[in-house]
């Protein structure tokens, strides 16, 4: 009968695995090998990786941690390529380095900690040596995947930049005119209108993640701006002219959005979202007696879901009023703050790299010049160099005291033995005079407040007036507009020197946006047109004729 050389059921298992080829000297690969799976009646199990059992992302705060993360990502691409079990020679060759026992004691830790699992590998057995010889399969746990998995996510999030995605803008727009489309139909394909709804869902969640990101990233760049001088005076101006153009886009497509959201909801939302929530309700109904209440109650919950979507995307481009504006205008405002912040950033670190220093620089420089004094009188010199305490900067005395000064008080002498300053005793109580009798009394200026609101109100009713006054609905002659009021003339004259400041020589038709990207204005000049002359209630305006087109990209709601 051919010997055999497993061990006996029940037997000492330490012929199998005591053949040791390494050094342990702290004792972890002999805990690594106690957490190591074992074979019970044919069948292998894993034990407790501690006894609070697994702890995986115990790599991350001890020594070597790099070394273990590129051995887990290394199993995490494996598994990626659906690959389950990888040797000690497979990392070795994964991570481009000799399987030594620096990564033995790696693989054996992991093991320990619960993020991989090791099984005997009997592939390669074909002598009793290398049966006897120490040989292991990894692969990650569950444990380790999900830590893999929560790294993964939480390196991806803090690291992400954010962008400012003028393109999400256009699909966003494109989507709401298809669901303007399906709204117009008796009867909409669910399928379609689902499919539509979610592909603007994702669009717009990714829109807001991505510019609350990208906010966030500009903020800490700002911040930190004296880690590389340089370099952020070099990227300042690509992101202002980044942010510059996202601005003038949101504001237009805004507007086009904010139309569409109205138009959506005026031909019928709500049927559209409650068809989307019955599509995704008939995933969720189980079979059986009770599926009409479990319809309902699934149907419900979706329905509420795309409603809080619905919303979300309104109160995004949509104002409330005055004192709800919409996101979009909010993410104007930042930017724009964004852009004066990096304007002022740029200006001080230019102060610095020119020489200009704080208070801070000086009084550290003061410091060094004191602690480098060479003796007591120099540090007296640099104190009255320094802070100038002296009797003509402070204290009004005649020219008696001072020769008494100069006299009874040398230079050497210390300032607990030399004569005392005498002073009123009024100004050493109370210090400096104030004038007698009682305080002003506290003006109310109430009044005054609701005259400057009632002027604000008056004015930014005119400027809303005078913008309804100048849309013009459409490309018109400028000899077709009527006689315009001292307001809208003003506004009119403003928005016509914009479009002629951004015309170059040669063109025959300009598009420009005003400062605030409120309103855009396109102007063509009209071959030979001849002369136009413009009334208004201050007089009359002549030039040569023009097409003229005038947009409010505000709105109402935006």
């Amino acid at each position: 009968m051919a010997p055999s050389y497993l061990p006996e059921p029940g037997g000492d298992t330490a012929g199998v695995r005591g053949h040791r080829t390494r050094p342990d000297p702290d004792g972890t690969r002999e805990s690594a090998r106690a957490a190591a799976p074992r074979r019970h009646n044919g069948a292998v199990t894993d034990l407790d990786s501690g006894p609070d059992g697994p702890q995986p992302f115990a790599h991350l705060s001890v020594p070597n941690a790099s070394l273990y993360r590129d051995v887990l990502l290394s199993f995490a691409r494996a598994k990626e390529r659906f690959i389950v079990h990888l040797r000690p020679e497979d990392v070795a060759a994964e991570l481009r380095r000799d399987s030594d026992e620096q990564l033995a004691q790696a693989l054996d830790k992991l093991v320990e900690w619960g993020n991989l699992r090791a099984d005997a590998d009997t592939g390669r057995v074909t002598t009793v040596e290398d049966f006897h010889r120490k040989r292991f399969l990894f692969q990650l746990t569950a444990a380790g995947h999900a830590a893999e998995q929560a790294i993964a996510f939480y390196e991806e999030a803090i690291g992400q930049r954010g962008v400012l995605q003028s393109v999400a803008l256009a699909d966003i727009a494109d989507q709401l005119a298809a669901l303007a489309a399906l709204a117009d139909e008796a009867g909409p394909d669910p399928a379609k209108v689902h499919l539509l709804l979610l592909t603007l869902a994702e669009r717009f969640s990714s829109l807001a993640d991505n510019a609350q990101a990208f906010m966030a990233s500009l903020r800490r760049a700002i911040d930190f701006s004296d880690g590389d001088v340089a370099g952020f005076i070099a990227y300042k101006e690509r992101l202002i002219d980044y942010i510059n153009r996202f601005i003038a886009d949101l504001a237009n497509s805004g507007a086009r959005i904010a139309a569409l959201l109205d138009e959506v909801e005026a031909r019928g939302h709500e049927r559209l979202l409650t068809v989307a929530a019955r599509r995704e309700a008939s995933d969720a109904v189980p079979e059986g007696a009770d599926a009409a209440e479990a319809f309902g109650r699934a149907e419900a919950a979706a329905l509420e879901s795309w409603r809080n979507r619905w919303r979300g995307l309104r109160d995004w481009f949509v104002s409330g009023g005055a004192a709800r504006p919409s996101q979009a205008r909010l993410l104007r405002q930042s930017a724009v703050t964004a852009i004066k912040q990096l304007v002022d950033t740029v200006g001080l670190l230019n102060e610095r790299r020119s020489g200009r220093s704080d208070r801070s620089a000086d009084f550290r420089t003061l410091a060094r010049w004191f602690a480098a004094a060479p003796d007591e009188e120099a540090r007296h010199r640099l104190w009255r160099a320094a802070f100038g305490l002296t009797s003509a900067r402070h204290l009004t005395v005649t020219a008696a005291t001072v020769a008494a000064w100069e006299e009874g008080a040398p230079h050497g002498l210390p300032w607990a033995e030399a004569p005392p300053v005498r002073i009123s005793p009024q100004l050493r109580r109370t210090g400096s005079y104030e004038r007698r009798g009682k305080p002003n009394r506290v003006q109310d200026r109430s009044e005054m407040r609701r005259l400057l609101r009632e002027r604000a109100d008056r004015e930014a009713a005119e400027t809303a007036a005078a913008r309804a006054r100048l849309h013009t609905g459409g490309p018109v002659l400028l000899s077709e507009l009527d006689v315009l009021d001292p307001r809208a003339f003003r506004l009119f004259l403003a928005l016509l020197g914009d479009a002629l400041a951004a015309r170059l020589p040669g063109d025959t038709e300009v598009k420009a946006l005003t400062g605030d990207g409120s309103m855009e204005v396109r102007l063509s000049l009209v071959p030979d047109g001849g002369e136009v002359r413009i009334a208004t209630e201050d007089g009359v305006l002549t030039g040569p004729e023009h097409v003229i087109e005038i947009t409010d990209l505000s709105g109402d709601a935006t």
